[in-house]
């Protein structure tokens, strides 16, 4: 059970890099960030008031779209690697910052201490709903939200943000709301892991591994789909539990197994392995393209024909 609410944590944090990097056009290499700050959060506020960390959850994904907010603005003027390595950077500044606070536990961390009040026999059973629910909701969620009319702005703004602004998407309110609500759900399903830790340290929370499990989920299941990180989640958990746990190779060996296998995904399919498998079968499970509309016949020069005729 610990197992799947991991894989499910994780496909939520991928689907919400997703929406950023293959709806918005915006790749992140700092979105660890909001994960780190949606698990102190629900610390600090579940601690602090001694309320049960359920009742707290919330609290996580606020503090996510409040920070990701703030930090919008100046992030936005800078565009494509720049933006990218930005994030990192802000990211390492907070590290920093959490590490040098004291009330923060610095490097050390924080326990929950709250944890008191939680039923320890429905513990496990309780994170694996809730992970549950926020993978369908997020699948479902972005469905939704890309079959609608602000998900086609979105998608033109990724494809052609100058075309866009020239038919009247207003790109940078658009990139703003997928912001927020990716950091949000980041923010969340992070609070929610390190929920069934009990205990949150900044090395584990802001640990650049988690923007690179989500990239390379999306990149190899294929990024600006739906179906492309549940596939890519479905390979990352597969070869971790063959390679670590059935061959019984280090977690060393894991890693060069990941990295050779997106570089040849890469080489054979820069889409990912969904596209060409959804385009070899046609397969439209989750798909939100769109068909360009029929144009209509012209009927004046018909009309023209049929006078003379008559």
């Amino acid at each position: 059970m610990r197992f799947a609410t991991e894989c499910l944590l994780i496909l939520a944090m991928a689907q919400m890099w997703n929406l950023l990097a293959g709806y918005a056009g915006l790749v992140s290499f700092g979105h660890q960030v909001f994960v780190g700050i949606g698990a102190y959060g629900l610390f600090l506020i579940s601690d602090t008031f001694d309320l049960s960390p359920y009742w707290v959850l919330p609290i996580a994904p606020l503090a996510g779209a409040i920070v990701a907010s703030v930090i919008a603005l100046p992030l936005f003027r800078l565009r494509e690697a720049y933006f990218s390595i930005a994030m990192w950077v802000f990211s390492e500044i907070v590290v920093a910052l959490v590490m040098k606070a004291g009330w923060l536990g610095g490097t050390s961390g924080l326990p929950l201490k709250s944890s008191r009040l939680l039923d320890l026999d429905w513990f496990e059973p309780v994170l694996f709903w809730i992970s549950g629910t926020l993978a369908l909701g997020t699948i479902g969620g972005l469905f939704m939200l890309m079959r609608s009319g602000f998900g086609l702005g979105l998608m033109s703004v990724r494809d052609n943000d100058l075309a866009a602004m020239s038919v009247g998407v207003d790109v940078q309110r658009n990139r703003f709301i997928v912001f927020v609500l990716s950091a949000a759900g980041c923010g969340l399903a992070g609070a929610v892991s390190f929920l069934g830790n009990l205990y949150v340290s900044p090395a584990a929370a802001f640990d650049v591994n988690w923007v690179v499990y989500m990239m390379f989920i999306v990149m190899i299941g294929g990024i600006g789909t739906l179906e492309g990180p549940i596939i890519g989640t479905v390979i990352f958990f597969g070869l971790r539990e063959l390679i670590t746990d059935q061959l019984g190779f280090s977690a060393g060996w894991y890693l060069v197994a990941l990295g050779a296998i997106a570089v040849i995904v890469m080489l054979w399919s820069p889409r990912g392995l969904w596209p060409p498998l959804r385009d070899r079968f046609g397969l439209k499970l989750l798909g939100v393209g769109r068909a360009a509309p029929i144009p209509p016949p012209d009927i004046a020069p018909l009309a023209g024909k049929a006078g003379q005729l008559g």
